[in-house]
């Protein structure tokens, strides 16, 4: 028998900081920091009158700042509820209480997609802002979170991949003696720094004149990564391969964000560039 590459996974501890009985983990600290700046990147965003027509700006950069709040509840909520009804309703239905333990893990990137969605359209509604504008900036600076979220995986040593003889491969503690692709890197390298760069391009290129085009190239963008990587990726072992002894729950959902963003992208490419000052699409 051939023993396959492998590389010990390195001992991380899950808590990044220690105060007395408080503890704080790798993974909620993404989340912060990820989302800090993720705003901070979506406000410089609005003060470059370059990346849009010369004028009044569709909203006050500084607004952002009350939309964190909003984000995170969508992020959170959107997230936990997403891997609720799409990986493990079953035993949610039987052990509702375990819906709120968010602490144990399980967050679905889809449904906190949808909950950003949700709470970007009551935050751009209550404040008279054109949502797919608002939802543009936003997109853009998405990466940034996902990036430091899928780090944030491979320190947990969580959503580890499926068994390779890479020389990458890596032996997770959770995941058996088999050494596995980091598939966890693999997502922060295409999610993260790929789709960041592709995006920041089309800002530059000056996509954000046409409302729903940086919403729309995310969406095909994310989809089609995450697509990719699901076949490094171990599928989740009480859903395992949903169909052709190869499609999984993470592919099934990425299909329709992939042909949404397909859309959205048709649609803005239709329309043409908005003048600084006007509404936009809403």
């Amino acid at each position: 028998m051939v023993e396959l590459a492998a590389i010990p996974f390195p001992a991380f501890d899950p808590v990044a900081i220690r105060i007395g009985p408080l503890a704080v983990r790798w993974y909620a600290l993404a989340y912060i920091v990820g989302l800090l700046l993720a705003v901070f990147y979506a406000k410089w965003l609005l003060r470059q009158e370059r990346f849009f027509a010369p004028g009044k700006p569709f909203m006050n950069p500084e607004a952002m700042d009350d939309y964190m709040l909003w984000a995170m509840l969508g992020v959170v909520l959107g997230g936990r509820l997403g891997y609720v009804l799409f990986y493990a309703p079953a035993h949610f239905l039987a052990h509702p209480a375990d819906i709120v333990k968010v602490w144990q893990g399980g967050m679905s990137f889809h449904g906190g997609f949808l909950g950003v969605m949700l709470a970007t359209w009551w935050f751009a509604r209550r404040r008279g802002i054109p949502f797919w504008r608002m939802m543009d900036v936003i997109a853009a600076a998405t990466p940034i979170g996902l990036l430091l979220g899928r780090i944030a995986n491979f320190i947990n040593g969580e959503l580890w991949g499926r068994v390779a003889d890479v020389p990458w491969a890596i032996v997770f503690p959770k995941a058996g003696p088999e050494p596995r692709h980091p598939s966890q890197l693999y997502e922060a390298a295409l999610e993260g720094v790929v789709l960041f760069a592709a995006l920041h391009v089309l800002v530059r290129r000056g996509a954000l004149r046409r409302p729903g085009l940086v919403a729309g190239a995310f969406a095909l963008g994310y989809g089609a990564a995450r697509f990719l990587v699901e076949f490094f990726r171990e599928p989740d072992r009480h859903l395992g391969y949903l169909c052709c002894g190869w499609m999984t729950m993470g592919m099934v959902l990425s299909v329709p964000l992939m042909l949404i963003g397909l859309w959205l992208i048709a649609q803005a490419m239709r329309r043409k560039p908005v003048a600084e000052g006007g509404a936009g699409a809403a």
